[in-house]
This record gives C-alpha cells, structure tokens and sequence, in this order.
C-alpha cells in the first residue's frame, strides 16, 4: 500500500490544518466561561463546531450531512486533530453506519442530520445486567402492539450506555420474536429517551467519569416507523455496527491515543517533565505503537470502497488496545506519582484504558474471531 497522500487527500489535510490554526486555540480558549465548565457541554459544542466545519463524518452520505468522501479521510482528521493537540471527533461512525446502510430513506431523513450534525445525541443500547459478552441472550423485549397503532412496547434494562445521561435518542437492539432462535429473535429500534417509562441511573465511575448509565425501559412506546432494518434482523445489525465501533478512526480512538502521546512528548521536549534514558525508549516505542496503528487504520479504511468492514475488524481492536493500553502506561509512569495526585484528566485516561480489553468485544472473543473467521481455525 502506497501511504503517500493523493491530491484530493493532501489538499484536504492541509485545509483542516489551516482552519485548526485559525480556530482551535479561539474555540478553546474562554471555553469554559461559555459553557458553565461544564465537561459534557464542552465537548458537546466541539463536536458541533467541528461538525459545523465540515469535519465530522466526512465518509458519510452528503445528502444527509456527511461529507461524501472515501473513508481514507476520517484517518485524517484523526491524524490532525492529534497532531494539533485537539479533542477527538466525535465516537459516531458505528451508529452512523448502521442507520444508512439499513434504515429507510425515510428514517435516514429524520435522524441523520442531527446525528451528523451533532445537534442531537445519540447513544447505543446492547449490553444489560445479564447480558454482556454473550449479547445474544438480552432479554429486553419490544412486542408489537395491535396492527392499528403500528408501535412496539419496549420494556427491559440496559447498562454501561455511553452517553444515555445527555442523549435524545437510542439505538436499541431488543428481542420482537421470543418463539425464534436467539439470535434471529432481536431487532433494532430508534428510541426517544424522552418518552413516558424510561428511566435514566447514572453510573459514576473510579475516575470520577459519569459517561455511563443504566437505563430501564417501561412499556416505552415506540413507532414502528423506527425500526431499523427488517424485523428479525437486528443480529445482523448488530454485527456490522460493531466491526464499525471496532474501527479506532471510526471511534476516534487514533485521535485520543496520538493527542495524549504528543503531549507527553512536549512535555519532554520543554523540559516540564523530566525523563531517563529508560523513558525516552518507552516514548519512542509508544510513538512507533500509534504509527502502526495509524498507518494500519488507514489500510484498513482504503479497503473499505471495496467492501464493507468485517471480522478483520477484531484486528483493529486487538492493535488498538494494545497501542492505547501501552500509550496510556507509559505517560502514567513518566509522571510518576504525580499523575494520581495533580492530573486527573491523565490518571482517568490511564484508568480508562484498562477496559480497552473489554467493551466494543472482550480480548478474548476478538481473539476468538480472528481465530475462527479469519485462519479458519476449528471452535475448542
């Protein structure tokens, strides 16, 4: 693969490099003042801004606010946005994903401008209490009520939901055929957190992070226009969102891991933190960890415009958490145990990367994919 920048490329890594020299250090600065401080607001109103730019699902359907460009571009913004020290974009590309190429224009229409624009929030409901790592035995149902009120009753639990605290809508995969096999009994459906019967608990986390939420679902009442995909498809939905939600360009994972390495290297270089000889190597075996893995991203998004991603995708995740997980060590160790006591935001990161290994897909299954589905391996 040739990772030399065509045309079209470098002239659109050079434009989003201008509008961040003359845009970033303006948005950030007194940012807190126009938000309350308020961490969620803050990166909320980022991702609009950046959405508003033209940077946010640049591979996505143009008709409904996505850039139209081939997926190669999202490893760009990526790239720059570390590069210039700037938040990620935002984790939308797996929910993104899964409504165009699923659900009707219709449903497109409605909810893939605020998606992409970043003017309504969305969030993924799979896992529950019962059901993690084996996804296919969740028990939330969504019965279809009487023909003339073309609805479905969603009642159940979901938990560890990214983002259910601030979100308008959910992407929720629910079980609509109890008499069918497990895994062709599910569906996926829009769901309006807003709506009578849902019921939103904040999870705070060791970090002090309240990213997460349980959710419970009572009789919620949902349009049948909101199914996505046909009924009884909802696995197979599910799969593909997640080789998306797999993808660290898709997630923003690059942009994140690069962001918190440049800064630890600056560190360095301005002499702010001091660092051996043993430390350096470790900085330097870290910067090579996140150039495989971007140049990796990159191959793996150029193979996209020939086809849609799949269980190569368990490679990507498997690099990634070993690129994130190594990062996010090494800059805790360089600041020793002041990482603890005066950075909350590094030691959160540090605290963070250790459940690299298990959302998204434990180690293990993503071991087992690649295992099975891509040497041909036979099931132990």
């Amino acid at each position: 693969m040739d990772y030399t920048d065509a045309d079209d490329v470098r002239q659109f890594r050079a434009e989003l490099r201008g509008w961040l020299r003359d845009n970033l250090s303006g948005h950030l600065s007194g940012h807190s003042e126009r938000v309350d401080a308020d961490p969620v607001a803050r990166t909320l109103e980022w991702y609009r801004t950046l959405a508003a730019a033209g940077y946010v699902a640049v591979s996505l359907p143009a008709q409904y606010g996505g850039g139209g460009r081939p997926d190669i571009f999202e490893a760009v913004v990526n790239e720059e946005l570390a590069l210039a020290d700037a938040p990620p974009p935002p984790p939308l590309g797996h929910i993104a994903h899964a409504l165009a190429d699923f659900g009707t224009p219709e449903l497109n229409s409605r909810f893939l401008p605020g998606l992409l624009s970043c003017t309504e929030s969305w969030c993924q409901g799979f896992s529950e209490p019962e059901a993690g790592s084996d996804l296919a035995s969740l028990t939330t149902t969504a019965v279809a009520t009487e023909p003339g009120r073309a609805s479905f009753r969603v009642t159940g639990r979901k938990i560890w939901t990214s983002g259910a605290m601030w979100s308008r809508w959910c992407l929720l995969l629910a079980r609509t055929e109890p008499n069918e096999h497990r895994h062709r009994g599910l569906s996926m459906l829009v769901v309006d957190l807003e709506s009578p019967g849902v019921d939103r608990r904040e999870i705070t986390m060791s970090t002090g992070s309240r990213e997460f939420a349980e959710v419970s679902f009572d009789a919620v009442e949902v349009p049948a226009a909101n199914l996505v995909g046909p009924r009884g498809q909802g696995w197979a939905i599910a799969m593909g969102m997640l080789s998306y939600e797999r993808g660290p360009a898709d997630m923003g994972w690059v942009g994140r891991i690069g962001r918190a390495l440049a800064r630890a290297q600056n560190d360095v270089r301005t002499g702010r933190v001091a660092a051996d000889d043993v430390m350096r190597r470790r900085l330097t075996e870290s910067w090579v960890g996140v150039q495989v893995l971007q140049w990796h991203v990159q191959r793996s998004l150029a193979a996209r415009q020939y086809r849609a991603p799949g269980s190569e995708g368990s490679l990507d995740k498997l690099l990634a958490t070993r690129v994130e997980q190594d990062v996010y060590r090494t800059v805790a160790d360089l600041m020793g145990p002041a990482v603890v006591v005066n950075d909350a935001e590094a030691f959160g990161d540090y605290l963070f990367s250790r459940a690299q290994s298990i959302y998204g897909g434990t180690q293990q299954i993503q071991r087992s994919i690649v295992a099975q589905r891509l040497l041909g391996l036979p099931k132990v």
